[in-house]
C-alpha cells in the first residue's frame, strides 16, 4: 500500500535532492528533524542526534536559521544531515553538487563520502560530474534512459557495453 511504500522509504530510505526540498517555514534543526517528527520519534535525543549531524557538516551554529537565511551550500549540508538523520540503508543523490561552486561542492562530496563510510549506507549517486563517479565503487552509464556500460571503479579496462538480449 501507499502507505507501507512511505514508511519503508521513511525508516530506510535517505534522499539529498538536487534542489534541496527544504521546509521554508521550518528551522535547519526542524528540517533535520522532519524524518523522525513523521515517524512520532521526536524528543531530545532526536533534536541533540539533529544538532550533532547539523555540526558534523558545519552547521551547528546556525540551527536556527531558516533556509532563506542560508546560502545554497549550507542549505545542501542541511539537506545532508537531514538525509542521514534515520541512519537510511540506500542514500539516493541526485546531483548532490550541482548547484554548488568547486570549494563548498569538494567539501560537500567529503562529507557525503564521509558519511557513507562512518555510517555503512549505500549510495547511490546521479551525476554527470565525472570525477564525482569515479569515486564511486561501481559506474553504470545510461543514454536515453537504457545502461550502455557497468563498469567498476579501478577497473584497468574501458567498461564493457551492455547489450540487449531478447526474452
Amino acid at each position: 500500500s501507499e502507505d507501507e511504500r512511505a514508511r519503508v522509504r521513511n525508516e530506510h530510505v535517505g534522499f539529498v535532492f538536487q534542489n534541496f526540498q527544504l521546509v521554508p517555514t521550518l528551522t535547519a534543526l526542524e528540517n533535520v528533524l522532519v524524518p523522525v517528527e513523521l515517524r512520532g520519534q521526536g524528543g531530545a535525543a532526536a533534536e541533540s542526534e539533529a544538532r550533532g549531524l547539523l555540526a558534523r557538516v558545519g552547521l551547528g551554529e546556525r540551527c536556527d536559521h531558516y533556509p532563506v537565511q542560508l546560502s545554497g551550500g549550507e542549505q545542501q549540508r542541511v539537506a545532508l544531515a537531514r538525509a542521514f538523520m534515520n541512519r537510511p540503508k540506500i542514500l539516493f543523490c541526485d546531483e548532490p553538487t550541482g548547484n554548488l561552486d568547486g570549494d563548498t561542492a569538494h567539501a560537500m562530496v567529503e562529507l557525503i563520502f564521509g558519511l557513507n563510510h562512518e555510517r555503512q549506507t549505500t549510495l547511490v549517486l546521479v551525476t554527470h560530474d565525472l570525477d564525482l563517479a569515479h569515486r564511486c565503487q561501481r559506474i553504470l552509464r545510461l543514454k536515453n534512459g537504457a545502461v550502455v556500460s557497468d563498469s567498476r571503479s579501478g577497473e584497468n579496462h574501458e567498461p564493457h557495453e551492455v547489450h540487449e538480449r531478447a526474452t
